[in-house]
């Protein structure tokens, strides 16, 4: 059996480190979201700050490639809060775990030189199967508020376009050095922080709150930018894309095993499922 590549290793990183955040995100869900993403954002930039030995020149990029950082940075999280907010949470995760989906079939589209495959497309939809059942098996129902249409799924659906399309699109423009994530990160936590004193309440932090904030920043919204960013440089978008799916089923995971609950049988099922869809599709040329 063959070794995952070098890039699907750093891709396993960042999965791994987002899949922290449900985790963090219930120990500080008393946090306003924009608040939170604000500052985790500017402590994430923070590591462009040894990746570069310092140099802040290493941070410039052209103006297009910066809007483009922005765009998926904040853009995101942005319609993702949207998206949570005018829309039944569950349903409205759900169509944001469209993005691997989307990476997985706009890849041949924004990328030359990559064909989609049937088992590409076949895979793709097994691993979103496994997406499904993992997040309506881990879901509250007396949380999830009342379901039917609501225009907050547009929101979450734009920002599933955004996510996979931004991660692409990295691959377009001219090459910057993964460094650089930086001033993404800063320039989107500022507009957060922005949105956070035009949209919501004042709050006042703890230590423990501080402590919570910067792990955030080191891990899921800092840490796997850059490991995400040197990823999908260097490996094969749609590979990538399936692997992502292992996103909601470790996030389940952890939060099941920090809460001292057992691992139930759905979220086994998806297990398989997202795995198995992931082994197979990372096979196809």
């Amino acid at each position: 059996m063959s070794l995952p590549s070098r890039s699907n290793l750093l891709a396993l990183g960042a999965i791994g480190l987002w899949s922290s955040l449900a985790s963090l995100g219930v120990a500080l869900s008393h946090v306003p979201p924009f608040l939170l993403t604000g500052l985790s954002l500017l402590m994430g930039g923070l590591i462009a700050l040894p990746l570069s030995g310092f140099k802040l020149a290493a941070w410039r990029v052209p103006l297009p490639t910066l809007a483009l950082g922005v765009y998926g940075l904040f853009g995101y999280h942005f319609l993702l809060f949207v998206g949570l907010q005018n829309a039944p949470p569950v349903q409205a995760n759900l169509v944001n775990y469209l993005w691997p989906l989307l990476i997985v079939v706009l890849a041949p589209v924004l990328l030359p030189g990559l064909a989609l495959r049937w088992q590409h497309v076949v895979a793709a939809l097994v691993g979103f199967a496994g997406a499904v059942i993992v997040i309506l098996s881990s879901a509250d129902a007396a949380s999830s508020g009342p379901t039917g249409w609501s225009w907050g799924y547009l929101a979450a659906l734009a920002s599933a376009f955004m996510w996979s399309s931004y991660s692409l699109l990295t691959r377009r423009v001219p090459h910057f050095d993964t460094a650089a994530i930086g001033s993404f990160a800063w320039l989107s936590g500022l507009l957060a922080l922005l949105c956070h004193a035009l949209m919501e309440p004042a709050v006042s932090l703890s230590q423990r709150d501080w402590a919570l904030i910067g792990l955030m920043g080191l891990g899921p919204l800092g840490g796997a930018f850059f490991l995400w960013d040197k990823a999908l440089k260097t490996g094969d978008a749609r590979h990538i894309g399936l692997l992502s799916y292992l996103t909601p089923l470790l996030s389940t995971s952890m939060l099941l095993w920090v809460s001292g609950r057992a691992l139930t049988w759905p979220v086994a099922l998806a297990g398989v499922l997202i795995v198995g869809a992931a082994w197979v599709g990372t096979r196809v040329k």
